[in-house]
Formats: C-alpha cells, structure tokens, sequence
C-alpha cells in the first residue's frame, strides 16, 4: 500500500489528515443540519433556572455551576445545548467563559403560547363576569 501512495504523490500522514479534515468538515456539516431548536432549551429544569439566571446579567459558568446541585461539567454541558439553540452566546474573557442570555431566540416559545394565553385570558374573563354577576345578586339580597 505504501508503494501505491508514494506512486500517487502521498505519504499515510498526508492521507490520514485528509480524511481527518474530510470527517471534520462532515461533522460540522451534520451538526449544522441538526441545529437545536428553543424547545429543546427550555425542556430541561437546569437549562431553564440557567436562562432566569441570565436575565439579571452575563455571568460566568463557574459562577452559574455555583447555583446548581450538580457538577461544573453537567452545568458545561448545559451550557452547550442552550448555546446550539441559540438563546445564549458564550464569550471569552482572559481564562473566564461569560455566558449572556439571547432572548430574541425565545419569542418562538411566546408564539407558540399565544394562543393558549387567549385561552386562559377568555376563560379568565368569563369567571370575572359570573362572579361579578353573583355578587351582584347577592348584594341585591341583602338590600332586600
């Protein structure tokens, strides 16, 4: 095999980094295709107490892993998942990793429960409206 590739003009290293390089850029293709979405963030109770965490300010991940019950590497993989789907942005400064919240990603959750808030709105009305119907009833009772 070795005489095949020497033939060719390649070594085993030169050949080996190429597919290396060939299986990089695969991964990266498959894991831009399989991009997670905000659902995904906020299934998870940790991910969701992270998210509350970061509406106040941008903090770092040692002080968000403080937080939890948990170990540095699980709140680290957190970290991961919310930033594939988009609500946080991770930035470097010096050897501390900031996380800060990107809550535009989170109207998709707001969307998806808008129809239910009218919902519960309307329901929510419609018990106003009887209540108020009874007391009104009730006070004309005890006038009488």
């Amino acid at each position: 095999m070795d005489g095949e590739l020497r033939g060719k003009g390649l070594t085993r290293k030169g050949v080996f980094a190429q597919v290396i390089a060939c299986l990089y850029i695969c991964k990266q293709s498959l894991a831009y295709k399989m991009r997670r979405d905000v659902f995904q963030a906020i299934a998870d109770p940790t991910r969701r107490g992270i998210l509350v965490s970061l509406t106040h300010a941008p903090q770092n991940i040692n002080a968000l892993a403080d937080q939890f019950d948990m170990t540095r590497q699980a709140v680290s993989l957190h970290i991961k998942i919310l930033q594939e789907c988009g609500v946080i942005s991770v930035s470097r400064d010096g050897r501390q990793r900031y996380c800060t919240l990107e809550a535009g990603e989170l109207v998709q959750v707001a969307d998806w429960l808008a129809p239910f808030r009218e919902m519960w709105e309307s329901r929510f009305n419609q018990l106003d409206t009887v209540l108020h119907e009874l007391k009104s009833k009730s006070k004309d009772q005890y006038d009488e």
